[in-house]
């Protein structure tokens, strides 16, 4: 069994709370993980009797605010120079970001020293979603009556930030009349498209929904009025698949998706244990590595969900065929849910973040 200390935020500005929940999620049986946030305790621990010493820098675009506090600089300066000195090596986190976002924002503090970057890839928000959400589960049904005829709307389809890529599929989808059945948002566009009151978490006004704390809560009914999410992931890049609360919720939902984001996303939730509806309708557009082809995929894509929804075979709304599907990916969308709420699967996720900071660390030892 080895030991490792982690110091779980040298200054404590940010989510101590939130890593040392990530980090006891782990499973590894050959680890054990000892967590404090409290500098000031580390007299307290015998810390000659671990095989490794972390200390983790919260660097955060909230943490703009040190940023000429030339006392907390110091501070921040001399705590790290005596870490250093007992052998601790040093993360810096910014795990509710993906790296393409770290490498284009300038983040806060900024010190000189030896590290490694641990951002959100696929992890952090399943785990965050995991805990907020498993003791009270979103509660959404797809079979009123035993039939599924009564979704009254194509598309959920989200989006608050004005992603570059974001608008280019909203204006694509928005100009050939695909979402005019659908519930949508664009909330930080100009002017801004809200969702109507009805679909909105109970006590939050649509005119005034807050900028943070709200994007991680689920609300069934929008899912269950709704047949298909187009999840609107933060990047669209080819060099990695960073995995947010936007997909986290149509899982949890049992909701039937398609996703606006990373190259090879939905082979990397394949990779995860989950499934995908391949079998149902082209999901090649997981396959294009250029981003703007993808687009042109999704838009092709979602042109034909939207006429499944309007072939005429039902007099009142048009669906049979996501009926069928319905009732086709029922297992599937089951099995989602259920390994959304496994634990180990969960934590042989998580366990791979871990193993990146211990070869590090490992690393570190050898070429010190």
């Amino acid at each position: 069994m080895q030991r490792n200390f982690i110091l779980t935020d040298v200054m404590k500005t940010g989510d101590h709370i939130g890593i040392e929940s990530f980090i006891n999620m782990h499973s590894m049986s050959d680890q054990e993980f000892v967590l404090t946030a409290e500098y000031y305790m580390l007299h307290h621990y015998d810390l000659d009797a671990f095989d490794r010493k972390f200390a983790i820098i919260d660097t955060t675009v909230g943490n703009e605010t040190f940023k000429d506090r030339t006392d907390f600089n110091e501070e921040l300066r001399r705590r790290c120079n005596l870490l250093h000195s007992q052998g601790f090596v040093f993360i810096k986190a910014s795990p509710w970001e993906s790296s393409e976002n770290v490498s284009k924002t300038k983040l806060y503090p900024e010190i000189d020293i030896d590290h490694i970057k641990w951002t959100g890839d696929v992890s952090w928000f399943w785990n965050l979603m995991f805990h907020k959400h498993n003791k009270e589960r979103p509660n959404v049904s797809h079979d009123h009556n035993g039939s599924y005829w009564h979704k009254i709307h194509d598309f959920l389809y989200l989006n608050k930030e004005t992603r570059e890529h974001r608008v280019k599929l909203y204006q694509r989808l928005v100009k050939e009349d695909i979402l005019n059945n659908s519930i949508h948002t664009f909330i930080n566009m100009d002017p801004p498209r809200r969702l109507p009151k009805k679909y909105e978490l109970p006590g939050i006004d649509p005119e005034d929904y807050p900028r943070w704390g709200k994007d991680q809560d689920i609300y069934g009914l929008p899912y269950t009025d709704t047949v298909c999410s187009i999840v609107s992931e933060t990047n669209d890049n080819d060099f990695e698949v960073f995995m947010t609360e936007k997909i986290w919720k149509p899982i949890m939902a049992q909701h039937v998706f398609v996703v606006h984001g990373n190259y090879l996303y939905l082979q990397k939730l394949r990779e995860m244990g989950f499934k995908t509806f391949g079998n149902y309708f082209d999901e090649s557009y997981d396959l294009q590595k250029n981003a703007d082809v993808r687009i042109d995929k999704l838009v092709s894509l979602c042109k034909q969900l939207r006429a499944l929804c309007d072939d005429g075979t039902d007099v009142e709304r048009g669906n049979k065929k996501w009926h069928d599907i319905y009732m086709q990916t029922q297992s599937l969308r089951k099995h989602n849910y259920d390994t959304f709420f496994n634990k180990d699967k969960l934590s042989l996720q998580i366990n791979k973040t871990l193993n990146l900071f211990l070869e590090f660390a490992d690393s570190s030892q050898v070429s010190s």
